[in-house]
């Protein structure tokens, strides 16, 4: 799905972003995740077949492994529906 690999390839160009606003390398950051380089090149290509655990060390790493739990922190759809439930 485009909509969805879109999504995918803004979270890895925010990944570098971070990476390189912090002035770090990408050989800084993927030993500091302990991940290969050429797995941090497909986080920050937003590759779905990487998993979950190695973008939460490289966030952990950019001190933005807190960023995770605004993840849907504000659920209005989920709300929404409990609501007609309700009525």
């Amino acid at each position: 799905m485009p909509q969805h690999k879109q999504v995918l390839e803004q979270l890895g160009e925010n990944i570098k972003l971070a990476r390189k606003r912090r002035k770090l390398n990408a050989v800084q950051v993927s030993e500091r995740a302990n991940i290969a380089r050429s797995t941090l090149y497909l986080i920050e290509r937003g590759d779905s077949g990487v998993s979950f655990g190695a973008y939460f060390n490289v966030l952990r790493v950019l001190g933005l492994q807190n960023d995770l739990l605004k993840v849907a922190a504000d659920d209005e759809l989920g709300r929404k529906l409990q609501d007609l439930e309700l009525l």
